[in-house]
């Protein structure tokens, strides 16, 4: 075996993502009722909410809202044995959804506190958008982005590997190559919990010290987006498992199931997105969305993988490697292209959608980069691939740093869009007219 000491980190790590840390002595929700995210038949009379251990709180513990924010709940009360506190409520109205805010303190000190929903004859909305919720930030922005740009330094450098750059290639560029994939599926899984705690705080409104005794449950559980979440998180771990035993035991097959498992896992994000819960949502839109992804993220980490790898690592193999990669790029290209114009046709109810809402300028400036990007890459490719071919030498890395920054600018767009709800589709409330 060898590179133990990297070996023994690195199953350290995958340990700790595998293994479930001790539970913390502190008073968690164990049970609700109604309970969360559920769908009562007939309204309630009172919340009622069941603790591990007995709990403190005030009068105001529990906070149950209506749709338009008033307040419907009594002061809460708690049990003898103060692990069961209760609210009356106000009567509620059939064919409305509520939000139930609760915060207590434990015997350690801690406040753990909890949002969600309930609706009285309809589904209720999921708790990251209860009564109170904060929208998108910066910050949701932010982890998304580094959700993407990991899963390109993933996907990107494999591809290359695999499909390009077939066969024996120098040992300090092999090594690179291994490093990189490891370091990229930490990174996708770190920032995937990153972008699931961000929506969560968002909605809980808690600053981060309270935010970690927060109940994360409604989220993790109950929402597409938290499912997507947890089988994103083991499925990336796995990911990396095999790529760490590639790199050891010198088993370089094992990069392929690598990299097929985690272009399969990236749909979790299109199957958790706007389009997959939107009014006009469908199973081609999903598709869409995924192909749209997985191509971006292979273009732009196969432009990281020539311009921090290949270049500086292996002269002797800039040209087979940028030849090749360009032929794959027509290809990620067209199915870019492809897959984004019918997203925009399937979200935007009307050409004038583009510039009425939020969501069309964003996705302009996103076709601005884009364009920007793709001309980067056409220059590329019908200027710099034939004098190549040639045999000509050429200064070429700062021109792909340069394309490669404005790929991860889309990146930043895309990230941005995800986030944002486009408008709604013809016919619907809200949608603009002669869609």
């Amino acid at each position: 075996m060898r590179r133990p000491l990297a070996f023994g980190a690195a199953l350290a790590a995958l340990a700790a993502l595998a293994l479930p840390a001790p539970a913390a002595a502190h008073a968690v929700l164990e049970r609700a009722l109604p309970e969360t995210q559920a769908r009562v038949g007939s309204p309630p009379a009172q919340v009622v909410l069941y603790f591990s251990e007995p709990v403190l709180a005030g009068p105001d513990a529990v906070r149950v809202l209506g749709p338009d924010g008033r307040l419907l709940s009594g002061a809460a009360l708690l049990s003898p044995d103060r692990r069961v506190l209760r609210a009356v409520l106000a009567p509620l109205a059939r064919g409305q959804a509520y939000t139930v805010r609760w915060r207590v303190t434990g015997r350690d000190g801690h406040s753990p506190a909890g949002v969600y929903t309930f609706g009285v004859g309809v589904a209720p909305p999921p708790p990251t958008e209860a009564v109170g919720a904060q929208g998108t930030t910066w910050r949701d922005h932010l982890a998304r982005w580094l959700l993407f740009a990991a899963l390109a330094l993933l996907v990107g450098p494999l591809a290359l590997r695999l499909l390009v750059l077939r066969g024996p290639v120098p040992p300090a560029l092999e090594e690179r190559f291994h490093l990189l994939a490891i370091a990229a599926a930490f990174l996708v899984i770190d920032a995937g919990i990153a972008a699931f705690v961000v929506r969560a705080s968002n909605a809980l409104q808690l600053p981060l010290v309270d935010l970690l005794f927060g109940d994360l449950q409604p989220f993790a559980e109950k929402t597409r987006s938290g499912a997507a979440f947890l089988v994103m998180t083991v499925g990336f771990a796995v990911v990396a498992a095999l790529l760490v035993l590639a790199w050891v035991f010198d088993r370089p097959r094992l990069r392929a199931p690598a990299l097929a498992l985690a272009l399969a896992l990236a749909s979790g994000l299109s199957l958790s997105g706007h389009q997959a819960t939107e009014a006009n949502a469908s199973l081609l839109a999903e598709l869409a969305d995924w192909l749209h992804l997985a191509a971006a993220c292979v273009w732009v980490g196969g432009l990281a993988a020539l311009a921090l790898l290949v270049w500086p690592t292996a002269p002797e193999l800039r040209a087979r490697a940028f030849l090749g990669f360009s032929r794959l790029a027509v290809a990620l290209v067209a199915a870019l292209v492809a897959a984004g114009g019918y997203l925009a046709l399937a979200r935007l109810p009307a050409l004038a959608a583009l510039w009425d809402t939020g969501y069309g300028r964003i996705l302009l400036l996103k076709l601005a980069l884009a364009s920007l990007a793709l001309a980067w890459g056409a220059f590329h490719h019908l200027v710099v691939r034939p004098r190549l071919a040639a045999g000509e030498e050429l200064r070429l890395r700062p021109s792909l740093v340069g394309e490669l920054t404005a790929a991860l600018a889309v990146l930043l767009a895309a990230a941005v869009l995800a986030n944002a709800a486009p408008p709604p589709p013809s016919g619907t409330p809200g949608a603009l007219p002669g869609g």
